[in-house]
């Protein structure tokens, strides 16, 4: 290679977009206030409270585990109940099987409920069914129906038009056509989607805990808001090994879901 390969005139091209990139960059650091130097003094002074979170408070280990139980329990619960309504969604938000109304009706309530975060979700339901696990179940299970209800009506969008006309030729009803048609095709993806939505649940839900939802998150805040740091640390260990098995068991559930799928 020459000098000239390597020369401005190879990148100029590049110059342009990454002026633009980087004036954005500086005008929202600006903007957001972001200081380095109380980035660089908080640094320091996060390492020097560290100090406070350690050793951890293991005589809570028993309290905090029933916790974390009662987290999974609630993701248990409102998993298979936001799949079951993301059915019902994905179909009536498939283009290939819904009437355009019913199809953008779906969509639309799909969009709005994906455009609302968990916790805001948690704090109407808050309101109205006061604190405690059961606000988390509904909380959950609606973004869950966001979620697996759009995976769904996509995966329904992209099955071969032949496979559906094929039975809808023999005399298939709609409701044939969807059931010995459209289910057996998107079922394992549903599956594993619904497996995977179960891990986003129980990262959710430790979060969805700090507002009062129950489970490990709300000891790891209570710690937290009571100055028992030593305690919070044993929170938030236990909180990180239930994300953690819970995403291996989800890898390794769906990974098995997929692999009998593409050996059938």
């Amino acid at each position: 290679m020459t000098w000239r390969e390597f020369s401005f005139l190879r990148y100029k091209r590049y110059l342009l977009p990454a002026a633009v990139f980087t004036t954005l960059v500086a005008v929202s650091g600006y903007l957001s206030e972001v200081n380095l130097t109380d980035l660089w003094k908080g640094i320091f002074k996060g390492i020097s409270l560290l100090a406070l979170f350690l050793p951890p408070d293991w005589s809570a280990s028993k309290e905090m585990i029933q916790s974390a139980i009662v987290t999974v329990l609630i993701c248990l619960v409102a998993t298979p109940i936001g799949a079951v309504f993301s059915i019902v969604f994905g179909l009536a938000a498939a283009r290939n099987i819904a009437p355009r109304w019913l199809r953008l009706t779906a969509r639309s309530l799909i969009a709005v409920e994906r455009g609302l975060p968990e916790i805001v979700i948690l704090l109407v339901l808050v309101a109205a069914f006061g604190l405690g696990p059961f606000a988390a179940v509904m909380a959950l299970a609606v973004g869950s129906i966001g979620m697996l209800g759009k995976l769904l009506a996509d995966a329904i969008e992209e099955i071969d038009p032949r496979v559906l006309d094929s039975v809808a030729a023999v005399g298939a009803t709609p409701w044939q056509v969807i059931r010995h048609a459209v289910l057996p095709e998107v079922l394992p993806a549903f599956v594993a989607n619904s497996i995977f939505r179960f891990e986003v649940n129980i990262r959710a839900s430790v979060l969805l805990g700090a507002v009062g939802a129950g489970g490990i998150g709300y000891e790891l805040n209570a710690a937290i808001i009571q100055l028992e740091y030593s305690r919070a640390t044993v929170a938030a260990l236990i909180s990180l090994l239930l994300v953690f098995l819970s995403e291996r068991v989800s890898d390794r559930l769906r990974s098995r879901v997929l692999r009998e799928v593409r050996s059938a």
